[in-house]
């Protein structure tokens, strides 16, 4: 997911004036079919489109135009990570009534925003997309028998190996979609068809959508506002494409955003500086942990292959000074495992106290030395063991300011350990290509947001097997399949069994601590900043604001930031 992926380099100079949004903000008109959306009734967000929406399609994961998923499109059950909790959607209740099989009833009179109803027939129809080798979920099928309507609000799900954890994954994460309108559908049109008249179930039915903007208009017959008690305050919510550095300052301060989903360097300061800014924290790192960043090696290449070296390279990287210097502590150092704060139950702290690192520069060049990696020809650098040179790259995509930034202070870090790496920044295209040929040294990632289950991470980090393009996990090509074995066991640990989650995942440490095929570095911000000018009572961890993931983000409304549309308040009644 690259939410923020192409971060704004902002001016944080700029001027107050507000840049022209191409909506009026104005209280006339109605909206509706026209043009003109009330301000005090219109939600205006930020920083998960890159380019102009040009699909509706909530099978497309990370590329469907922001509010698909969640505003239109919506899951059986959300997920929230911050408590850990599941909570009934579309679904009325779900349960494993044995080992092997699994049971989801539907509420009732659910409808889809044509009228028809929303059966079960819906709910199997949707799995059964995953037998399409291009459909996401497809995986499941693996693993998956059979799917059966029992009867009109009762589906049936036989394993014959259940995966507990991706499923609870998937009920969660992947929306139902309506058989009526998709049975007809080729498998390109299902997994790269534009969907360009979407019908969901949702809070929000498709306004309108333009170059630089998508539009959401309220679903009055929502069925939620009966079943759920939840009622979303902005009748329209209006996604802006992110654009220059200038206008998306000016519109956030001016209050002519709302909520800003960008990486907004010099954010502690603003907060400060009396613009009726909120984020999630009051004081550092202001931001939720949404991702950890890991230091990728490729496995493959030598000296890259040897344990000993990843670990020398791991205690050369100075996390502090990326945390003060670059980041300005919006983000906080990630521990040696790399699970998120979410996890923290979940991390065998021994295991880190005994096999972890830290920034230690003569830690380093000890842990080389001890490898037999040295200096032999006095320039300060060592070379490989058989004398030959090491000419390491670290590529970061150019214009992502922050990657930017802390590859140079890894790259001095290192070589102050006496390894000699530079940084590069090609393009961001160019990156996403090595990265998946393996044509790469060094590269840094961030694609596992946090979840309802650490098996997601550990299965980026040791996914087999190795193909000839990795297109979703284990970039760097370790290959363990011992190591693989066991998150494979940790799939099928039933989610409530926590006993026997830690048990796998303490053995999975060991393993990635020794061998550090990836090195975590730093937690990357669930980048969120809000204006108090026309919307309050935003997410917070303090007083009696709600305790929701504040983003649209895609993959996020359905982890209960959808609610967070229901807690907003007008700025008016303050």
């Amino acid at each position: 997911m690259r939410n923020r992926w192409r971060y704004l380099v902002l001016l944080l100079s700029v001027g107050l004036a507000a840049a022209c949004t191409g909506v009026d903000g104005g209280e006339g008109g109605d909206g509706e079919g026209g043009g003109s959306y009330p301000r005090a009734q219109t939600l205006f967000t930020s920083g998960t489109q890159w380019g102009a929406p040009v699909n509706w399609n909530p099978i497309m994961n990370w590329t469907y135009a922001t509010g698909t998923v969640g505003l239109v499109y919506e899951t059986l059950f959300l997920h929230d990570p911050l408590t850990g909790e599941f909570e009934p959607w579309l679904a009325e209740s779900g349960d494993w009534t044995n080992d092997n099989t699994y049971e989801v009833t539907l509420r009732e009179e659910l409808t889809w925003t044509d009228g028809e109803p929303i059966t079960a027939e819906d709910v199997v129809f949707t799995v059964n997309l995953g037998e399409m080798k291009s459909v996401p979920y497809n995986e499941l099928w693996k693993f998956l028998d059979s799917a059966e309507a029992v009867d009109e609000r009762t589906a049936r799900f036989t394993f014959s190996e259940p995966r507990y954890q991706q499923w609870a994954n998937w009920v969660y994460f992947s929306p139902i979609v309506p058989k009526h309108l998709w049975e007809d559908r080729s498998e390109k049109d299902v997994t790269a068809g534009a969907n360009e008249n979407p019908v969901g179930s949702g809070p929000y039915k498709y306004e309108a959508h333009d170059q630089d903007r998508q539009v959401w208009v309220k679903n009055d017959d929502w069925w939620g506002k009966e079943a759920l008690g939840l009622d979303v305050k902005p009748r329209y919510v209006v996604d802006l494409v992110n654009s220059s550095n200038e206008a998306a300052l000016s519109q956030l301060l001016a209050g002519e955003i709302d909520l800003s989903n960008n990486f907004l360097p010099g954010i502690a300061d603003l907060v400060k500086g009396g613009y009726k800014l909120h984020t999630y924290f009051s004081q550092a790192p202001y931001m939720l942990a949404a991702n950890t960043t890991w230091m990728v090696p490729n496995t493959t290449r030598a000296p890259l292959n040897d344990p000993a070296f990843r670990r020398a390279l791991a205690n050369s990287v100075d996390v502090g000074k990326i945390v003060n210097s670059v980041y300005g502590q919006i983000v906080s150092p990630a521990d040696p495992t790399g699970l998120l704060p979410i996890w923290d139950e979940y991390i065998d702290k021994a295991q880190v106290d005994r096999l972890g690192y830290s920034f230690d520069t003569n830690r380093a060049k000890s842990l080389l030395a001890q490898a037999g990696y040295r200096d032999t020809n006095g320039d300060g650098l060592v070379e490989n063991k058989d004398g030959s040179p090491i000419e390491l790259t670290l590529a970061t995509p150019s214009g992502w300011t922050d990657w930017n930034e802390s590859a140079r202070v890894i790259a001095e870090g290192a070589k102050a350990a006496g390894i000699n790496l530079t940084s590069e920044t090609p393009a961001d295209t160019v990156v996403q290509d090595i990265r998946e040929s393996g044509d790469f040294d060094l590269i840094l990632d961030n694609q596992r947001q946090m979840d309802n289950t650490p098996w997601r991470y550990l299965e980026y980090v040791f996914g087999l097997p190795i193909r000839e393009s990795q297109t979703t996990v284990n970039y760097g090509r370790y290959e363990n399949q011992q190591a693989w074995d066991l998150v494979n066991q940790l799939d099928a640990t039933k989610i409530d069994d926590r006993a026997g989650m830690k048990a796998v995942i303490s053995r999975l440490h060991r393993i990635q601590l020794t061998e550090l095929p990836m090195i975590p570095l730093w937690y990357n911000g669930l980048w969120s900043q809000a204006s108090n000018s026309v919307w309050t009572n935003w997410p917070a961890d303090s007083g009696d604001a709600p305790r929701l993931v504040p983003t649209m983000w895609r993959g996020y409304l359905q982890r209960g930031a959808i609610k967070m549309l229901a807690e907003l308040r007008p700025a008016e009644q303050q």
